[in-house]
């Protein structure tokens, strides 16, 4: 057995391992009345943006937070509209108050912006426009939110998607 293969298998076997003992941690979200209006938000932000996404951090049906993906003219890739949602949040607050929140997204996020929601305790996502739906626009990692929710032992999130998708998809189609 050469080093590659012994390396695969070690590390395959020591991802079985970890993964054995997560529980899923993923909880579906029931949709409030007032959902579809931040999603409009969170849409309106996607259509000022480089890249159609866009973001809205809520608390106690106050909007706390807006993003949209900025990162052609930040020079950012990372500059996704979550991400940028998140640094306008902590900029003005603590982290702590994250753990109260409720994150719109006109998209689901990426796998880098749905590790910076858990990593942030933000305990509520809605989402417009899947990974699947968005996967037919441009080209997507394709792993969703719950797979990445449900490998996470140490935070509870409760997730809800599909709200307002077909607006968020047309965004696409504006070129």
């Amino acid at each position: 057995m050469d080093r590659r293969t012994l390396l695969i298998g070690g590390t395959l076997l020591a991802a079985a391992t970890l993964t054995r003992n997560a529980h899923a941690r993923f909880k579906a979200a029931e949709l409030t009345a007032e959902d579809s209006y931040f999603m409009d938000l969170a849409i309106a932000q996607a259509k000022e943006g480089d890249y159609p996404f866009g973001a809205v951090i809520v608390k106690e049906k106050r909007v706390l937070a807006l993003g949209k993906n900025s990162s052609k003219r930040n020079g950012d890739p990372t500059a996704h509209a979550e991400m940028v949602a998140i640094r306008t949040f902590l900029a003005a607050r603590e982290p702590d108050e994250l753990k109260h929140t409720t994150l719109y997204a006109s998209g689901e996020p990426c796998p880098m912006c749905m590790g910076a929601i858990i990593w942030c305790h933000i305990p509520r996502l809605v989402y417009a426009a899947s990974i699947a739906e968005l996967a037919t626009k441009i080209g997507q990692i394709d792993i969703t939110s719950q797979q990445i929710a449900n490998a996470t032992p140490f935070a509870d999130i409760e997730i809800a998607g599909g709200l307002l998708s077909g607006n968020s998809l047309r965004l696409f189609d504006k070129g």
